[in-house]
């Protein structure tokens, strides 16, 4: 009997194995859902019963197991670099030829769908999948074996008992993200901005049970390492791995010239529309592993691969209406309200009309037909107006000559083209303040997002910043969708944010023109609030980088009983008022950095941008946002754009991220 339920364990798992590759790799179902999920819940009785016959490639390993605590650290035996971006013809050509000049002939080309998901790396032994991982910054990943384990594209087993490491793409379909979305909406709970965020938010999950319900999907793209197997091209690399049941995509071509590269990039610019999963461009790689392996790598990205990125994607809607928001500072908002189309796989509702001047600029009128687009494949805006298709029912818009929040006059302050509302007391400058203020720049108080912060004030229970430190835990109960569990984690939060360094409260007050680094250095400079308090319009002058219009405005701030009683309550509530940060006696000892302005632009792999400006500050350094002829050094990380070329042209020194971090280690 006991035999006999061995055999039938091995048989349901061989069988619904072989229907899961025939259905998510292969494209070709063999049997109905139905019956693959009679027969799944036959094989998950008979191993509850006797989970000592249980395989460590069982289908029902798919459903997802034990919640894990965090992710565990994984190094990458070898790096997971990224790709150099190409963006047209010309970067393309540019590409061919340098290759050409390395390798001292024309080398063929593999290309391939450049999938818009999370780069990840699956580890076989022996045919079976041990470990799987993020890419991270590219030297150090995430263990996310549980949830990769969830994909049913995954083969648990391979068809050979091989030791291989391959790197893939985990994507969320397009039916999936709108699926996911739709019960988000009904749940009222945040959306996902697009099918990336949604699958790289679905695989750090801690419940695998989360990531298996997400549907989520893979392409493999290289192998990353192999045991006992001799493959000579990339191609031939993806054939292999395809027949060991593992999942690639069919999209693939071998082409021999750069001209066949670039018409088969400009193929898809229009075709990528009918796929069933994003794509945000096209890969391009040497196909001989002897070249690829003759070629090398940069610091940063293989020199034998580039990366085709399509242009934004430009789409014509229509102008229903134009909503005002009122911000922090009291200016008032202007914003397009469209008929929702899907930009560069996302539905975009809405675009920033930033002031009134744009408005009469572009001839905006509602109800017009307009062209937008993603600047960055991100931000939503208008490009302009299709005046030819008007028909005379478009109506006018004109700004209000009152806050649409409070009623009070709005003024345009002589040398801005904004309009203000310069009401102190205008309950959405309080709100939006309230908000600015618990940010991740500012006090960073986990939990404590828009919609919470929206809630608490419509429900009374905070007016001022001060208010935040003296919620209580039996009022934040009473409120809709607070547990007591994420009610402790944000009285924690709160609690934790008390002993912030000062700089963070200084930018979070929101007083004008003080922004993250004026707050760093007013805090570096003064080191207590008590001192800022106290400094004279002259004092402040004095202080490298505070000019005439921030002086005044940190000086008037600070004039006002209502801010010197806020900030005496804060204190008595325990929120720490002095810097904690390098004083500025340290952050000056000679550095490469030290009096140097410099400029971070592109992506870091290994550092986030935030990271380096605090690591060049505090050596002494002057980070600023654009190149001019008074910069001493850019720093250009990946999808370095018109700031790299505009260096060039100043003759600027360039570092790129290796030898920015070899600097840092001196």
């Amino acid at each position: 009997m006991t035999e006999d339920v061995k055999k039938k364990i091995k048989h349901l798992t061989d069988l619904l194995n072989e229907y899961a590759y025939s259905y998510y790799v292969l494209d070709q179902p063999k049997v109905s859902d139905a019956e693959y999920d009679q027969l799944l819940r036959e094989l998950i009785k008979l191993e509850d019963s006797h989970p000592e016959f249980k395989r460590d490639d069982s289908p029902s390993e798919r459903v997802g197991g034990k919640p894990l605590d965090q992710f565990k650290k994984v190094q990458h035996t070898i790096p997971m670099l990224s790709l150099s971006n190409a963006f047209n013809e010309e970067d393309l050509r540019d590409f061919d030829r340098r290759v050409q000049q390395g390798l001292g002939h024309a080398p063929t080309y593999s290309c391939e769908l450049k999938i818009d998901g999370l780069a990840v790396t699956l580890i076989y032994e022996e045919g079976r999948f041990v470990l799987g991982a993020t890419r991270g910054d590219g030297t150090t990943g995430e263990d996310i074996t549980s949830n990769l384990k969830t994909i049913p594209s995954i083969p648990l087993r391979l068809r050979e008992s091989v030791d291989i490491e391959v790197r893939g793409e985990a994507f969320m379909p397009k039916k999936s993200f709108v699926r996911l979305n739709e019960e988000k909406e009904k749940n009222e709970e945040q959306l996902f901005a697009n099918p990336r965020n949604a699958a790289a938010g679905s695989l750090r999950q801690l419940d695998p049970k989360i990531a298996a319900k997400r549907n989520l999907d893979i392409f493999i793209y290289s192998i990353g390492q192999i045991r006992g197997k001799e493959i000579d091209s990339h191609h031939g690399a993806l054939e292999y791995v395809g027949n060991l049941g593992l999942k690639t995509n069919k999209e693939q071509k071998h082409c021999k010239t750069i001209d066949e590269v670039i018409e088969y990039c400009e193929s898809w610019l229009d075709k990528r529309a009918d796929l069933p999963y994003e794509i945000d461009g096209i890969v391009i790689k040497v196909d001989a592993l002897k070249d690829q392996e003759a070629l090398g790598f940069t610091a940063k990205s293989p020199r034998w691969a580039i990366a085709f990125k399509f242009p934004a994607e430009e789409v014509i809607t229509t102008l229903h209406d134009i909503e005002l928001s009122v911000g922090r500072t009291g200016v008032v908002t202007p914003t397009a309200i469209l008929e929702p189309v899907s930009v560069a796989g996302t539905t975009v509702k809405r675009a920033s009309l930033h002031n009134e001047d744009l408005i009469r600029e572009k001839d905006l009128k509602l109800g017009d037909k307009v062209i937008i687009k993603k600047a960055g494949d991100i931000i939503p805006e208008v490009v302009n107006v299709l005046t030819e298709h008007r028909t005379g029912d478009e109506k006018d818009f004109a700004m209000p000559t009152h806050c649409p929040e409070c009623e009070s006059e709005l003024v345009r302050i002589e040398g801005e083209v904004a309009l203000r509302c310069v009401n102190p007391k205008c309950p959405a400058q309080i709100r939006e303040g309230l908000i600015h203020f618990v940010s991740r720049n500012a006090m960073n108080i986990d939990g404590l997002g828009e919609r919470v912060i929206t809630q608490l004030f419509d429900h009374e229970l905070i007016t001022d910043v001060a208010d935040l430190y003296k919620l209580e835990r039996e009022e934040l109960l009473n409120l809709e969708r607070m547990g007591e569990k994420s009610v402790d984690n944000l009285l924690k939060a709160i609690d934790t944010s008390k002993g912030n360094s000062l700089e963070k409260l200084l930018f979070g007050l929101g007083i004008r023109f003080v922004g993250a680094k004026a707050a760093k250095t007013l805090a570096q400079h003064f080191e207590t609030l008590d001192k800022l308090q106290a400094a004279t319009q002259e004092e402040l002058e004095a202080v490298n980088e505070i000019g005439v219009k921030m002086a005044d405005s940190i000086v008037t701030y600070f004039a006002q009983p209502e801010v010197n009683e806020l900030m005496n309550e804060l204190r008595s509530l325990g929120v720490n008022t002095e810097y904690k940060g390098p004083k500025a006696t340290e952050s000056a000892s000679e550095t490469y950095f030290s009096g140097k302005t410099i400029v971070l632009t592109g992506t870091m792999e290994h550092m986030a941008r935030g990271k380096a400006k605090t690591e060049i500050e505090a050596r002494g350094g002057n980070v600023t946002g654009s190149v001019s002829a008074k910069t001493d050094l850019l720093i250009a990380g990946e999808k370095a754009g018109s700031k790299l070329k505009k260096a060039d042209d100043l003759n600027i020194e360039v570092w790129d991220e290796a030898r920015f971090l070899e600097e840092l280690e001196k």
